[in-house]
């Protein structure tokens, strides 16, 4: 057996025997009522865990696992996350597949704890699928669908802790109120991009429901998960789609290399179409913790800005 395979094998082997052992995991991980101490949420993505703890305020103690610039498509659960998980009295994850190599320990996870995939209260028709019937999971894009993420959270800490069913009502609905404001911004501000520019081209297809939402044209190159690889065809796909819009920018995203935006951009410039490579912007992961980057509200943000500056110059 190959060291990769191997090495997952031992953890889920490791973790399975630590969730079927004689004392449970409730009893194990949670150490008496929550309403006598905060409630401990474990998250996937650093967006997830801010909105958590935006919803939990006081009442939650948050860690998140995947950092600035990590791949949740790719992110593999280390014996020290295995750890984390294990002692939360809730687990939130995108779902969707986005943590595609941790969907089977996220499965046997939630056979002894709360696991709660923030997506699940999304609307099927409101989703977009993407090849072999799977759903895209970046979700995150269009904020009035995070909308639905966030009510995930509320309900399932209230049904956690419902003594303290007001503070979260009352947090989430402040949320709600500063996405709405994102949504009208976001709007407000694509459309200042002439008509004709309105062109997106990334290195994967994370910003589909962005597009959708906001009334952009999105091209990436790869497919929705970062696994996928990027062929000469795709390159000049989309080289000579900004060579026909004469679109001159191209954004690198915080957690894909930028190497295959470099091949599109010599290749449109072999076209005739200056092409530049535009501010970084925020894909799968928040930016670093303590900025306003960090925080789901200011990566969306702070994306939309990017986008505008770069398609207007």
């Amino acid at each position: 057996m190959k060291r990769p395979l191997l090495a997952a094998a031992l953890l889920l082997l490791a973790v399975t025997a630590g969730l079927t052992s004689g004392c449970s995991l409730v009893e194990e991980a949670r150490g008496g009522d929550v309403r006598a101490r905060t409630v401990r949420v474990t998250a996937t993505t650093n967006f997830i865990a801010d909105t958590a703890r935006n919803i939990g305020g006081d009442r939650v103690e948050v860690t998140g696992l995947m950092g600035p610039g990590v791949d949740p498509h790719l992110y593999r659960a280390s014996a020290v996350d295995v750890r984390t998980l294990r002692r939360a009295d809730v687990i939130f994850y995108g779902g969707l597949h986005l943590e595609g190599k941790m969907g089977e320990l996220l499965d046997r996870l939630a056979e002894h704890q709360p696991t709660v995939a923030v997506s699940r209260e999304m609307p099927e028709a409101d989703l977009l699928t993407k090849g072999a019937g799977e759903h895209d999971p970046h979700v995150w894009f269009d904020v009035t669908l995070w909308k639905h993420a966030a009510d995930a959270i509320r309900d399932e800490l209230v049904r956690l802790d419902p003594t303290h069913a007001p503070t979260y009502e009352r947090n989430a609905a402040a949320y709600q109120r500063k996405l709405d404001a994102l949504d009208a911004y976001a709007r407000e501000r694509i459309q200042t991009i002439p008509e004709g520019k309105r062109l997106l081209v990334t290195s994967h297809d994370a910003f589909t429901y962005f597009g959708r939402r906001y009334g952009l044209q999105v091209a990436a190159i790869q497919g929705i998960s970062t696994a996928a690889e990027a062929t000469t065809h795709d390159i000049q796909r989309v080289a000579k789609l900004l060579a026909d819009r004469q679109v001159g920018a191209v954004f690198v995203e915080s957690s894909v290399p930028r190497q295959t935006l470099d091949a599109v951009a010599a290749a449109a410039d072999a076209r005739g179409q200056q092409v530049r490579i535009g501010a970084e912007l925020y894909a799968d992961a928040a930016g670093d913790a303590g900025t306003e980057e960090g925080t789901y509200l200011g990566m969306v943000r702070a994306n939309v800005d990017h986008i505008v500056e770069g398609l207007t110059r």
